[in-house]
């Protein structure tokens, strides 16, 4: 195919009878909305640019396809919803210098598989128009496929069809390959002479026929067929959720249980990773040669190095994981975690803003926030930074060496000397030098009354200092 195509997604519509404030096109499947398959669809089917109608919520889908596309998709506006074909009128005033083929599908039908469409513009090469079929055994609800001595003749929307045409099981799923010099013309033509009032895109088929042998690809519906409610959207999830795990299965990636594994459509499994049951990997998660992730693991936009290991209900967000690093079970690894290599985090453990060096251990029922940790740190059972102060957050730094003893508070800002040790159950306010001991549990406690509120407007007024001066 030599030919240069552009795809015109239609994703105008409001959606009603998904029953929800958000656009119908901007629902999620796999970590991309139903546009986004949509467009994806169409470029990996050779487009090399895509025109979406918008209408409804148009700011909404605009900026979520620009951020997920770039210069890939522009926009062209469809004010009043008057028809598919008005539709395809509003996209053409955005292509008015070109003149090859268009690929013209739907915002809403996120299971298109892109081989479909690339076989549908091989088929229609030299052609008026190809169109997609397929059949069904209750085809209500969508326009019927007219032939004559076994040619598509015409489209017949359903509302439109006679009690004959009705029972036709073969129906037209949306999708076609059209010349634009023929369908610039053909557009024109278009009447809404028919039961919604409307310009009916389906129309221009008829007039391809009159001209020429229209060209046809047989389709599999499951994949073709349109979201209109939650339970539809729940259906083509589950279809694209298999289609990404059979690729990545097949590619070399060790899928324990597909059934029960959710992975979003932009993550990386290289092969002989392991992906145990019950894992939810979302965003844009890579999955390193040999690591291992077990069961019921939530990652999302994680990278986890070489041999990592995940122990089972790990929760990670933005984080990098290192090679051969240990973490969980049970962990929680918030936004900015930055695990080393050979570095363990253990079970009902916390990090957030926090990196790990080589051969650092942060063990059981600990949390570090806003930590720079050292190499070969060991931080015992329970430790706790002490990072916010309830205005600011600041910062805790453990250099190469140090133990930090099980029980203890670590009052940022504080450092912590390379070699040093604090013993168990201290409460340190203050920095340890370098191969020093630091004990502080044997004062009494001291309640200053009143004196909350004052610390509270200290901190505030430095905090609004600082902002000012930045």
């Amino acid at each position: 195919m030599n030919e240069d195509v552009v795809a015109i997604v239609l994703a105008a519509g409001q959606g009603t009878r998904m029953k929800s404030a958000l656009p119908k096109v901007l629902h999620r499947i796999a970590g991309r909305t139903l546009a986004a398959w949509s467009v994806q669809a169409a470029k990996d089917a050779g487009a090399k640019e895509c025109v979406v109608v918008v209408g409804h919520a148009r700011e909404q889908v605009e900026a979520e396809l620009t951020t997920h596309f770039g210069s890939f998709v522009r926009f062209a506006l469809q004010a009043e919803q008057k028809g598919t074909g008005h539709a395809v009128q509003c996209a053409l005033t955005e292509l008015t210098d070109f003149e090859g083929r268009l690929l013209i599908l739907y915002g809403d039908c996120p299971a298109v598989p892109p081989k479909t469409l690339r076989s549908l513009l091989e088929q229609s090469a030299g052609r008026a128009l190809g169109i997609v079929t397929s059949t069904l055994e209750d085809p209500t609800g969508y326009g019927r496929i007219l032939r004559t001595d076994g040619n598509v003749a015409a489209v017949r929307e359903e509302r439109d069809c006679s009690d004959e045409e009705r029972r036709m099981k073969e129906v037209n799923p949306g999708i076609y390959a059209v010349a634009t010099t023929f369908l610039r013309t053909a557009i024109q033509r278009l009447q809404g002479d028919n039961a919604q009032g409307e310009l009916y895109l389906t129309d221009v088929v008829a007039m391809a026929a009159e001209e020429a042998k229209v060209a046809d690809v047989a389709g599999d519906m499951r994949l073709l067929q349109g979201v209109n409610d939650r339970w539809q959207l729940a259906s083509c999830a589950e279809v694209l959720r298999a289609r990404i795990n059979e690729s990545l299965a097949r590619a070399g990636a060790g899928l324990v249980d597909p059934s029960t594994t959710s992975i979003d459509a932009d993550c990386e499994v290289e092969p002989d990773a392991t992906i145990e049951a019950g894992v939810h990997l979302r965003g844009r998660c890579v999955i390193r040669s040999g690591a291992r992730i077990d069961v019921g693991c939530v990652l999302e936009n994680v990278e986890v190095d070489a041999g990592a290991y995940l122990k089972p209900y790990t929760v990670a967000a933005d984080s990098r994981i290192g090679p051969r690093a240990q973490v969980g079970p049970f962990a929680h690894l918030r936004p900015k975690s930055e695990l080393g290599a050979d570095t363990k985090v253990g079970n009902f453990c916390e990090t957030k803003k926090t990196r790990l060096g080589e051969g650092s251990k942060v063990n059981h029922l600990a949390y570090v926030g806003d930590g720079v940790i050292g190499k070969g740190v060991n931080v015992g059972a329970g430790v706790i930074f002490c990072n916010y102060d309830g205005v600011q957050k600041h910062t805790t730094v453990l250099e190469d060496g140090a133990f930090v003893g099980s029980d203890s508070q670590l009052v940022a800002p504080v450092t912590v000397g390379e070699g040093a040790y604090v013993a168990s159950g201290s409460t340190i306010t203050k920095d340890v030098p370098k191969d020093a001991l630091a004990i502080a549990r044997h004062r009494k406690q001291e309640n200053k009354e009143g004196y909350a509120s004052k610390l509270r407007a200290r901190f505030a007024a430095a905090k609004a200092a600082k902002k000012s001066s930045s």
